[in-house]
């Protein structure tokens, strides 16, 4: 590794450093998963191999459960598969996700150890897996995942202890990583990758992870290279300075990272940003109108009133009455209006649903309004190079393109790329795809600036021959919970 290195960080046990100075932008290290599988509810729309989401697959003959592209993918597959395959028709049914990934994991260390290469700076037996930290609730779980995996495991495959196959359920638990599919904007399954179970958690970190899934060639998906994270850091980090990700989102209060953290990771976050509290006052802050702040009783009524419509509108979200999650967000808004300051995080969650919703309900001039608040917000919050701040500002963007604002677009596309080049790098797909939307944008907006009339014109022509598809449908998956929560 040429990046970093293994020290005892003070308070957290082992972690990563850096060896010599980086920038931002710099790849630290880049690594493929030790094994990793696609969720259940996945399964049947995302390729098993190079994990891309296709509308037709190629379902393996033998097992019927792993799908595949085409004939490359299920022959670059079939290593990690052939023994699962087996034991599939065996048990009858695939067992759960947890179960296959650890079943894979065993089989890759039967065959290679725990050390599969010269750049894995630890073995999975010396990874923590908390264990003895699990809730009762959780245990019971656990429990019944070590027993299916008992169950599962075939005869004539080695044997292994119930303490051995209960520390690798563990370390997936609270070590596996999110795997993205090929545009790396929703989860399709989770991966462990040894040289990340290092890195340790700050809440205003200097590194981010990426998913990059490369060009996905044909090439790329024989050798897998398209299926490995990237640690990049996210601005100057010198030599010897300890190297840290966020585990959770900053966009919540010190006390609910913390409570966050501890449930899902098992340890207390004493970083500067919890214990100094810094940016609570605006992540809950009242509004000022016309120089007088709201009185405290009145923003904290309107926030308890918040949080129980978000609560009804996440389920109505998951339920796709999209109508409905419109009406609650609005009835949201009149409350908070003139209550809640633009930077008060049940605000900022109100505008990011509208403004998702409502784009793909396809009423783009009112969904811009809120995706423009939304970045608003988000700038006085985030780390100035946060990938989600620069995926927030690239989806807005193109919401403002969409509303025809061919100004605030291709200026939002522009601050987004500037973020995604650090966040994400050159080759990800999805930088790929946003410098292509800025050349786009750049040259409409000269076409604008020649001719106002002319270019609305050309534009709405253009739009009644190809009529404008509709959004993705609105989804709870995205760059954000990457590290995976049971």
């Amino acid at each position: 590794m040429e990046f970093v290195e293994v020290f005892d960080s003070p308070g957290k046990g082992r972690g990563l450093r850096a060896t010599k100075e980086a920038w931002a932008g710099d790849v630290l290290f880049a690594e493929p998963p030790f094994a990793s599988v696609v969720f259940d509810s996945q399964a049947s729309s995302i390729c098993h191999s190079c994990f891309r989401r296709q509308e037709k697959l190629q379902r393996c003959g033998q097992c019927r459960f792993a799908q595949y592209c085409d004939k490359t993918c299920q022959r670059a597959g079939w290593e990690e598969h052939k023994l699962e395959c087996a034991a599939i028709k065996t048990y009858g049914k695939p067992p759960s996700e947890n179960v296959r990934l650890a079943a894979r994991i065993l089989w890759r260390m039967d065959k290679q150890g725990s050390v599969v290469s010269d750049n894995q700076l630890t073995t999975l037996e010396d990874l923590e897996d908390h264990i003895c930290d699990i809730s009762e609730d959780d245990l019971k779980d656990f429990k019944v995942d070590i027993h299916n995996f008992l169950d599962y495991w075939p005869r004539n495959s080695k044997p292994h202890t119930v303490d051995s196959v209960s520390h690798i359920l563990g370390v997936i638990n609270c070590n596996g990583f999110m795997v993205s599919d090929q545009r790396g904007l929703q989860a399709v399954g989770v991966g462990l990758f040894p040289n990340l179970c290092l890195v340790n958690h700050d809440c205003w970190p200097n590194c981010t992870v990426i998913l990059n899934n490369g060009n996905q060639s044909a090439i790329d998906t024989v050798f897998h290279s398209q299926k490995r994270i990237e640690l990049r850091a996210l601005g100057k980090i010198s030599a010897g300075e300890e190297v840290t990700v966020a585990y959770v989102d900053y966009l919540n209060v010190s006390a609910d990272r913390q409570r966050l953290l501890k449930q899902q990771y098992f340890f207390d976050c004493t970083c500067k940003h919890c214990t100094e509290k810094i940016k609570d006052d605006l992540k809950m802050a009242g509004a000022e109108v016309d120089g007088v702040k709201v009185p405290e009783e009145q923003v904290k009524e309107v926030t308890e009133f918040s949080r129980q419509k978000l609560e009804k509108m996440e389920k109505a979200r998951i339920e796709a009455n999209y109508n409905e999650v419109v009406k609650i967000c609005r009835e949201c808004v009149e409350k908070q209006e003139n209550v809640l300051a633009d930077t008060h995080i049940y605000y900022l969650r109100v505008c990011c649903t509208l403004s998702e919703v409502l784009s793909y309900l396809q009423f783009f001039d009112e969904a811009s309004e809120y995706a423009r608040k939304m970045v608003d917000g988000y700038l006085k919050l985030y780390h100035p190079n946060n990938a989600q701040l620069g995926m927030a500002t690239m989806r807005a963007g193109v919401t403002h393109w969409q509303a025809g604002f061919i100004e605030v677009a291709h200026g939002m596309i522009c601050k987004a790329f500037a973020i995604l080049m650090i966040t994400h790098g050159p080759t990800h797909p999805i930088t790929k795809d946003l410098e292509a939307m800025r050349m786009q944008t750049e040259m409409e907006l000269r076409m604008f600036q020649q001719n106002e009339y002319v270019y609305h014109s050309m534009r709405e022509a253009a739009l009644k021959n190809q009529p404008m598809r509709m959004m993705a449908e609105p989804t709870n998956e995205g760059i954000k919970n990457l590290f995976r929560r049971k």
